[in-house]
């Protein structure tokens, strides 16, 4: 009944603002040097200073954040990528300040990588052409603006020009960004030589290792590389001349970062440091720096923290709420009064509040005293705060309190089921699930016995069923009281004690697919009741009327001095019988349905209604069934989230942003709304981030799947980063430091990100779906993106009937504006994503021939892109195998990578065989099924007089496949080939996977509701031991895509698959039987 489903001692850092203060600064970002300066990004802005230290001056300040400032070569100039618009777009300035120019204006962000040397031109990778999100490409364009030009290699993250500009160092790949040290799976990335006019291209660095960054300077290159002892980034250089590579710094604690060369140095960040690399001497100098600002990002400030909320809870009699938002507890009037602070402790986090049912008590977890424990209000006592427990490390979830007020139940990450007694001040572990994570840890709900003697909560079972268990607190039995034959979850006493209410997977009606006989059972959920007892009747059984019989005064005054006497009775007790528990069970008259949030009020059953399976359009409803009528009613529709007030009067609902306390009844309406707006606190981010800090470093020490850690000295992690956070100036300084502690771990997933930042409004830039050219001063249509005939999904809107605008047409003007006034067309459309415009065309570059279109722009052109990719790559395998070979497309395991395979194979699984092309697979669900589509068998075939006989199954392919794979697929992108090759379906080819199988369940929200991943399951293969994390799953027959094959138009993977798999096909293609004469003797 949840609305949001979703240490040593923090230390309180207290900061004396002035106007301004010089510090002594560090977590420099993304530095480089000329031949007198170092520009570098600080607290999200471009600054300046002198190459031999000093004091920094700020060149730039909008709201959001500016990285990769590069000099000109002559210095004069500092190009760099900003936030400036809502977009990351490249913007040049002179080094002296000033305004910043526009370069940009395609909706994709945009990197700066470097000048060209002759100063007119910039390098930057963009991904707004790869039609896929897994990969950036090459740019040219002039300092001043332009349409830029696309360079030959198909993919490409980091690169350096050579002295010349006629060769570039590059890397097509990296994991610069991620948080994974020492990694060594098949997305490590190599620093390639790539000649811009010969195409010829040579990989320099062909090892397991990370190298990363290059940067070519006279005949050597620098880059970055993990290979050596400590497995930490340092600088190399190879020699163009010798062929050699050796390593330059060594680094052992600390990775170095973003290394950028100037003229006579290399410049880069080790430790939050910054550091000189002399190029003469290979000697480096630490460069200090202080900077002069307001710190105004470290000032305490009041702040409405409505859009922070984690959880709520409900009063006992409805008048009010508590609200847990950006680690503080309110209390919130239901319609009106004062909202308070409980807890006003920036810094410290408190989560999960519960009002007790007597009203005297808020309980909730605090990390005041450095691990989360259960600490109480007392509000008879002037809301004094208590901490009662001493659980030590660990992370806890909702509070659930009985009754009498006396206990509180819970459940922890460890999915440990826990009653703690308030007065005793204990806690008694009763019972651990198995198979419990984040969304059922946080969703947990048990129920207690309206005299607080029992518990019940569902458990799961190892047929992943839930079973009813019911614990009695006075004797400590636990009970079984379902056997988990069916999924029994959410049990729910009623309030007098003869009933248990519960829902249960008891309705199977399945649903067949229309493309095979493919079927499923969904919406399996029915309402039920358990009478607790044997005598108690059926809250259905049949009734008959009576007639009334009257009482003579004696009588009626006896029967009011008993009904006196009970009133004055204590909470009835509740009693159990066990035997023949299941026996009694009786599903309830509601349909079933997906239905879920189960609880009760006197004479009914609360639950919510979500969508069916399969259905679209409905809501989310919340409902009750009358148990004296019979009938199911509807509370509210669009309910996000409820509870029921402990009275049973009163129901808490979330409907969006909106919360308000509403009667229990039918067809309700939320006409008032609780003023969460009202909800301040005053933040202190230095107090906050040691806070969101030491959380991360808590979830990854309670959620990680090693408890051992992978063998890092977890403490010493903490304190080594700890040390660094000190620096922060923003929220993004405090996702690096986060980021490189997690990536001491050497896992895959452990991300991190989001969280209180500032960034300007994003004004979405609108597409045609083209690809542009200039010509004679006019924009030009050089292409129409178009995947194959039968994709309506999506197409350019010139594609749309009656348009007739065709490639090679010119668009002379939007909405009445010239294009040619632009520097580049995406300026034009710039605020105008999915919105209606004119488009003056003409077959010429002049205006003499012009006509007006209307069309609605995209808001995206990606998908466009990606599904033309597939049908060149399907033409590509249809032509070279001359129709005998089809091609699929899986992009990823998720749902869109599931609906592609399904698409795409009921398409084409007639073929002879089958190219399985699972390249920039991004992962998602375990793919188990995804196999079980590709792997199904011949059983039998069934002869029919006219037609064609059948195959069974009917839908399946038999022939021969074949699987590509790359560094970029990864995730559940690793899983598919394994599970591929473990059953047999054909050769893997190309090369080795990302190598990340540590999976992600999800864990707790930071504070301020930034999000920190930890890894809870690993990837444990049939023979008992660890594989593919951290290695990949490697090719049977390997395939480099070498750039200089790619920019020739070839895709060497594509045509090794056909190349193969046409030899098997040679060998013989399986056949159906053909059906001997029917017999004619039965004898």
């Amino acid at each position: 009944m949840r609305l949001f489903k979703t240490m040593l001692p923090a230390v309180v850092l207290l900061t004396t603002f002035t106007l301004s203060a010089q510090i002594n600064a560090r977590l420099f970002r993304y530095p480089d040097v000329s031949a007198t300066q170092i520009t570098f990004s600080y607290a999200g802005d471009i600054w300046v200073v002198p190459k031999t230290g000093g004091t920094a001056t700020r060149l730039s300040s909008p709201k959001g954040t500016e990285g990769f400032p590069r000099f000109s070569p002559n210095g004069s100039q500092i190009a760099f990528s900003g936030n400036y618009d809502g977009n990351m777009d490249i913007y040049v300035l002179p080094s002296t300040g000033g305004v910043p120019t526009r370069v940009t204006h395609h909706g994709m962000g945009d990197r700066l990588l470097d000048w060209y040397p002759d100063g007119k031109s910039l390098l930057y990778v963009s991904s707004m052409e790869s039609g896929k999100q897994r990969f950036s490409q090459f740019y040219k364009v002039a300092a001043t603006g332009g349409l830029p030009e696309k360079l030959p290699m198909a993919y490409g993250e980091f690169g350096s020009l050579s002295p010349d500009g006629k060769k570039i160092a590059f890397t097509d790949r990296s994991r610069i960004f991620r948080n994974w040290k020492r990694y060594r799976g098949g997305m490590a990335a190599d620093v390639w030589l790539f000649d811009l006019e010969t195409l010829a291209s040579e990989n320099i660095t062909d090892n397991a290792a990370n190298d990363e960054l290059p940067m070519w300077v006279g005949d050597k290159i620098y880059f970055l590389s993990d290979q050596g002892t400590a497995q930490r980034f340092n600088l190399w250089v190879y020699d163009t001349r010798s062929k050699s590579s050796k390593q330059l710094t060594n680094y052992t604690e600390y990775d170095v970062h973003f290394p950028s060369d100037g003229p006579n140095e290399i410049v880069f960040e080790a430790g939050g440091k910054m550091q000189l690399l002399d190029l003469k001497t290979e000697e480096v100098r630490e460069v200090d720096i202080q900077v002069v600002s307001d710190l105004i990002t470290l000032k305490p400030r009041k702040e409405s923290v409505e859009d922070y909320i984690q959880s709520a809870d409900l009063a006992p009699d409805g008048n009010r709420l508590i609200v847990e938002a950006r680690g503080e507890v309110f209390s919130l009037p239901a319609e009106e009064g004062f909202t308070q602070n409980l807890t006003r402790s920036s810094g410290v986090a408190e989560r999960y509040p519960a009002w007790s049912p007597n009203g005297r008590y808020i309980a909730y977890w605090s990390d005041k005293s450095g691990e989360y424990e259960l600490t109480i209000r007392d509000l008879t006592k002037g809301g004094k705060e208590e901490q009662l427990s001493q659980l030590g490390p660990g992370f806890r979830y909702h509070l659930f309190w009985s009754p009498d007020s006396k206990m509180v139940a819970y459940v922890d990450q460890t999915m440990h089921i826990n009653v703690f007694d308030i007065t005793a001040k204990t806690n008694k572990q009763i019972d651990q699930d198995l198979s419990l994570f984040e969304g059922g840890l946080r969703n947990w709900q048990p129920s207690w016995s309206s005299d607080s003697q029992w518990l019940t909560y569902s458990k799961t079972q190892g047929n992943n069923n839930g079973a009813v268990m019911i614990y009695n607190v006075k004797d400590g039995k636990l009970n079984q009281a379902t056997s988990g034959f069916y999924s029994d979850i959410n049990p729910t006493f009623d309030r007098k004690g003869d009933y248990l209410y519960l829902m249960t997977n008891r309705a199977f009606r399945p649903v067949y697919g229309d493309f095979d006989n493919s079927w499923t059972y969904p919406n399996a959920t029915q309402l039920a009741v358990v009478t607790l007892r044997d005598d108690v009747a059926s809250p259905l059984a049949a009734k008959n009327d009576t007639v009334a019989i009257s009482m003579d005064k004696a009588d009626k005054k006896e029967e009011e001095e008993k009904d006196k006497a009970d009133k004055k009775e204590e909470v009835k007790t509740v009693k159990i019988d066990f035997d023949n528990f299941e026996r009694r069970l009786i599903v309830l008259p509601p349909k079933s349905g997906n239905m879920g949030n189960l609880s009760a009020a006197e004479g009914k059953i609360i639950f919510q209604r979500y969508p069916n399976t399969g259905t679209e359009g409905e809501d989310n409803a919340l409902m009750y069934f009358d148990l004296k009528e019979k009938e199911e009613k509807t509370i509210m529709k669009k309910v996000n989230g409820y509870q029921l007030s402990a009275d049973g009067k009163k129901l808490m609902i979330r409907q969006g942003e909106n919360v308000g306390v509403i009667e229990l009844g039918a067809d309700k309406k939320l006409d008032k709304t609780v003023a969460l707006n009202k909800m301040e606190m005053t933040v202190d981010p230095k107090a906050e981030w040691e806070q969101i800090f030491t959380d991360a470093w808590r979830f990854q020490r309670d959620f990680f799947y090693d408890k051992n850690m992978h063998g890092v000295d977890w403490n010493a992690m903490r304190k080594q980063y700890g040390d660094m956070l000190q620096y922060a100036i923003t929220r993004e300084d405090v996702n690096f430091v986060i980021g490189e502690l997690i990536a001491e771990l050497n896992a895959s997933h452990t991300y991190r990100g989001g969280g209180d930042q500032e960034s300007p409004e994003q004004k979405a830039v609108g597409y045609l779906g083209v690809d542009w050219g200039r010509d004679n001063g006019q924009y030009k249509i050089e292409k129409i993106i178009r995947g194959a005939g039968w994709d309506n999904e999506v197409r350019s809107p010139l594609d749309e009937p009656g348009i007739m605008v065709k490639e090679g047409d010119y668009v002379l003007a939007v909405n009445g504006i010239a294009l040619s006034d632009y520097t580049d067309p995406w300026a034009a459309f710039e605020g105008l994503a999915g919105e209606t415009v004119e488009l003056t065309v003409s077959k010429s570059p002049n205006w003499d021939d012009t006509k007006q279109v209307v069309v609605e722009t995209m808001r995206d052109e990606t998908r466009l892109r990606n599904l033309a990719w597939i049908e060149q790559n399907r033409k590509r395998v249809e032509e070279a195998s001359g129709g005998k070979l089809g091609y699929i497309y899986v992009p990823s395991t998720g749902v869109d990578g599931q609906n592609e395979l399904v698409r795409q194979f009921y398409g084409q699984w007639d073929k002879e065989g089958l190219v399985v092309d699972e390249r920039f697979n991004n992962g998602g669900q375990i793919p188990d099924r995804f196999i079980e589509l590709l792997n199904r068998k011949p059983l039998a075939y069934w002869s029919v007089r006219d037609g064609k006989n059948w195959q069974w199954p009917p839908v399946g392919h038999f022939g021969s496949m074949a699987m590509l794979i790359n560094g970029w697929a990864g995730s559940g992108g690793d899983a598919f080939p394994d599970y591929f090759k473990k059953a047999g379906l054909g050769p893997l080819i190309g090369d080795r996977t990302w190598g990340g199988l540590i999976g992600i369940s999800g864990n707790p929200s930071l504070a301020d509701g930034g999000q920190l991943l930890a890894s809870t399951f690993r990837f444990l293969a049939n023979d008992g031991q660890w594989a593919v994390e951290n290695e990949g799953v490697s090719p049977d027959i390997e395939v480099v895509d070498a750039p200089h094959l790619l920019a020739a138009g070839k895709d060497p993977s594509i045509e090794k698959a056909v190349e193969v798999l046409l030899a098997e096909l040679a060998k013989g293609v399986p056949q159906a039987p053909t059906a001997p004469p029917a017999p004619t003797n039965f004898g």
